[in-house]
């Protein structure tokens, strides 16, 4: 038995940065609203991992199905996601399971940041992630990580969207022009 890639159509792929930038500005946007509950202590308490889910939920499924495979930072980084087979926005059964493993990825880096003054250690935590989300850098055709395996997903660029990585570059640019004067 032979393991043979399915050849989806050829969609503009994204870059490792594009998609680590549209997934920090998710995680960051979860993970403020779910310090409220924190009160400034280390550790992290159940209220809060409930309130980190539903907003992961909520900003990484609802959106994504109701917004033409966008959330927020993809959005605003212009890319979207897609089916592998299909070549469709993923259904809410597909955006529960790729979600579900990268938001337990996403947790355990929320856990690691408030406790890092605290316990160096706990840095560790964010090797789960760093491993799921690796094997995209080493994917040469598709660019899956292993959540997007695991759901048949792929991240591809899009036409809508706010363009925050060209615009931020065109900043700095302008920023170092104006430095030199």
């Amino acid at each position: 038995m032979s393991i043979e890639r399915i050849s989806p159509k050829h969609y503009p792929r994204v870059g490792f940065a594009r998609r680590a930038g549209a997934w920090m500005v998710d995680f960051l946007i979860t993970w403020s609203v779910s310090s409220i509950l924190g009160h400034g202590s280390f550790g992290i308490h159940l209220g809060q991992i409930l309130l980190f889910f539903l907003v992961w939920a909520i900003l990484r499924i609802l959106v994504v199905y109701n917004n033409q495979g966008q959330s927020l930072g993809r959005w605003a980084f212009d890319i979207k996601l897609l089916t592998v087979n299909r070549g469709r926005v993923p259904d809410l059964q597909t955006l529960c399971q790729r979600e579900a493993i990268i938001g337990v990825g996403a947790l355990l880096v929320a856990i690691a940041l408030n406790n890092l003054p605290r316990n160096p250690t706990i840095i560790l935590f964010i090797l789960p992630l760093a491993i799921d989300c690796g094997v995209a850098v080493s994917d040469k055709q598709l660019r899956q990580a292993l959540h997007d395996r695991f759901a048949g997903t792929m991240i591809v660029s899009s036409q809508r969207g706010y363009s925050l990585d060209i615009k931020l570059k065109q900043l700095v640019e302008t920023v170092r022009r104006n430095v030199r004067r």
